[in-house]
């Protein structure tokens, strides 16, 4: 009877708290706060959904009417048979999953090193990686084109992946990881069965690195795919712009096309939604796992 009592008692408070001890009312306060937040982020994108099915006239009309009246495609015509879109598109998407993909692996091998490996100057290489998170990158651009075109290395889908591959906040992100996740009774292990350090690495590390790998490539993805200074200092052939910069001419025309620019923007916005819904998964997780670890 008291262990029914006492469990009673126990669940009173539960009930009364909701779910985690929250409130109702703090229930509906943080669902209204969220809400509104989606709100916010998703209505620049209905927006230009919206527009990009709209004669030019009708995109600053007033009051704004979020269903086009008369809807129109004209604006993708006109798009993609006047501009070299599909070009920009091309590029844009190839250097980005390339940048990604060579980032992933270099970032998960030099945090691993880093994590796991003590070497000669080891503190003041990682300090020296760390600290280049506060220099802009206009900071280097000059010294980095220069570097670039006296290499011999100016070919527009080599150079663009460069300032990419080794992003110090993707080192560190792993680094992290690495020392919170990955116990070294593991690593041992493989080691005792014989492994060489590559081979533990590959077929014992990064498959435990999955939520995190997830998670930087979205964000590696997506800095590579807006990048718009160094493209803008390194390209000057139309045909080969990325979509940042080809978006950009476009609105920086004489008679300011909105209305090819937003048919673009929505466009250009398919492969950040498709990365994203790939990997959804193993970026919610590697945010949890940062979140519960610290």
């Amino acid at each position: 009877m008291s262990t029914r009592a006492d469990t009673r008692k126990t669940r009173e408070p539960l009930r009364r708290g909701g779910r985690g001890g929250m409130s109702r009312s703090g229930r509906i306060a943080l669902y209204s706060t969220l809400t509104l937040l989606l709100l916010i982020f998703v209505a620049p994108l209905v927006w230009a959904i919206s527009s990009s099915f709209k004669p030019r006239g009708d995109i600053f009309e007033y009051p704004p009417k979020l269903i086009p009246s008369p809807a129109t495609l004209d604006n993708y015509r006109t798009l993609l048979d006047t501009q070299p879109f599909w070009n920009w598109f091309a590029i844009s998407v190839v250097t980005a999953l390339l940048a990604t993909t060579v980032a992933v692996f270099v970032c998960a091998l030099a945090g691993y090193g880093f994590a796991k490996f003590r070497f000669a100057g080891k503190r003041v290489l990682f300090g020296v990686m760390f600290s280049s998170l506060s220099v802009p990158f206009a900071v280097i651009l000059v010294p980095l084109f220069i570097l670039v075109v006296k290499s011999g290395l100016s070919n527009p889908w080599f150079a663009l992946i460069v300032p990419w591959v080794a992003p110090a906040f993707g080192i560190f992100m792993m680094q992290q990881y690495i020392v919170q996740s990955i116990p070294d009774e593991i690593i041992e292990a493989a080691r005792i069965d014989g492994s060489s350090e590559f081979g533990t690495f590959w077929r014992v590390v990064l498959p435990l690195l999955r939520p995190s790998l997830g998670a930087l490539a979205v964000w590696q993805f997506l800095q590579s795919y807006n990048a718009f200074m160094w493209p803008l200092v390194l390209l000057s052939d139309v045909n080969q712009y990325t979509i940042p910069l080809g978006l950009n001419i476009l609105f920086r025309a004489e008679n300011r096309s909105y209305d090819l620019v937003m048919a673009g923007a929505v466009l250009a916005s398919v492969p950040t939604i498709l990365v994203f819904l790939l990997l959804r998964k193993q970026l919610l997780e590697g945010l949890s796992a940062g979140a519960v670890k610290g």
